[in-house]
């Protein structure tokens, strides 16, 4: 009789089971909307080390967030309708980079938490109140482009010392780029180098641009632009049929074949967002996560590209290189 009710009550609670587990709440899943200045592809590497990070602290996609990816292919004239739609679906956080995008998603929501992975000068720009206290619903990492810019000059000189005059690309719709644009005259003055701007807002620019620079300058100067960077498999061909030596600003274009870069590392700058993100997903307010700056720089330098326009790289600047192609 004893051994009947035993297992009888076995079976009873066997049956309570699903009753049970389904009776358990589900994880809520929280929604961030991602919006990237260039392609998939280009960003593929940042984006990877963005969600393994986040998934590092617990956050899996497609278990408890949802992440929706989007592209601006270089272009910011469809980031409003982006920012909209993500207003609309109402969710948990905004993600993006480049400083134009920013402004368009802070003028498309006051309330909904935005981080940004790079941004010019955020104070300057109107993003946040300060960079310590960011006041409002926006903060992120600044990228230090500015500040960087007579570096790259700098490390341009030493692989091409005849340098004399450097056209630098400037994308008159990037406020970064322009404020680039007059850092980098300061530092070529002072190299004793004259430095012209050249406009490029479409890529339907480049090609005429490059005709333009024969005879007019000796070398090129890209800075940091998402269209630029889009478009790096065109400038860097360009660049070596006009054999213009080229610094530029993401190791994307070396990895490719440009001769050499100088910039913040962008899957540690990535990895660093989800950090931020995490925060604001366990209830900080973005008024409250002070704006970081880049810890990461890298310089690249193709030898096999510097070989091709008769350059000598220095042994004691390859020495300091964080990568060297050959």
């Amino acid at each position: 009789m004893r051994r009947r009710s035993f297992i009888r009550g076995i079976a009873i609670s066997a049956a309570a089971w699903p009753l049970a587990a389904r009776a358990q709440p589900k994880e809520k899943i929280l929604k961030l909307g991602f919006l990237g200045a260039q392609t998939a592809s280009t960003e593929s590497e940042w984006t990877a080390a963005f969600a393994h990070r986040l998934a590092d602290l617990g956050w899996i996609d497609g278990r408890n967030i949802a992440i929706e990816y989007h592209w601006g292919n270089g272009s910011f004239d469809n980031s409003a309708n982006v920012f909209a739609e993500f207003v609309h679906q109402k969710v948990d956080v905004i993600v993006t980079h480049a400083t134009q995008n920013i402004v368009l998603a802070k003028q498309a929501t006051k309330t909904i938490p935005i981080v940004f992975a790079s941004a010019g000068d955020p104070v300057g720009n109107g993003l946040v109140d300060s960079l310590a206290r960011p006041g409002g619903n926006v903060t992120g990492l600044s990228i230090q482009a500015v500040d960087t810019s007579g570096k790259r000059l700098e490390f341009l000189r030493e692989v091409f010392p005849a340098l004399r005059r450097v056209a630098v690309f400037d994308n008159a719709r990037n406020p970064v780029s322009v404020e680039e644009i007059k850092q980098i005259q300061v530092a070529a003055r002072a190299f004793g180098v004259d430095a012209i701007a050249v406009n490029i807002e479409q890529d339907k620019d480049l090609a005429p641009a490059f005709e333009k620079l024969k005879g007019d300058a000796d070398s090129l100067y890209i800075p940091t632009d998402p269209l630029f960077l889009t478009n790096r498999v065109r400038i860097n061909t360009l660049a070596l049929v006009a054999r213009l030596p080229t610094i530029y600003a993401d190791r994307e274009y070396v990895e490719i074949g440009g001769l050499m870069a100088y910039g913040i590392n962008w899957p540690a700058q990535f990895r660093r967002t989800a950090e931020l993100v995490d925060k604001v997903l366990r209830g900080t307010s973005p008024a409250e996560i002070p704006v970081e700056q880049p810890t990461k720089f890298d310089l690249l330098i193709n030898l096999t590209t510097a070989k091709a326009l008769g350059l000598t790289v220095p042994p004691t600047l390859s020495a300091i290189a964080d990568e060297v192609i050959e």
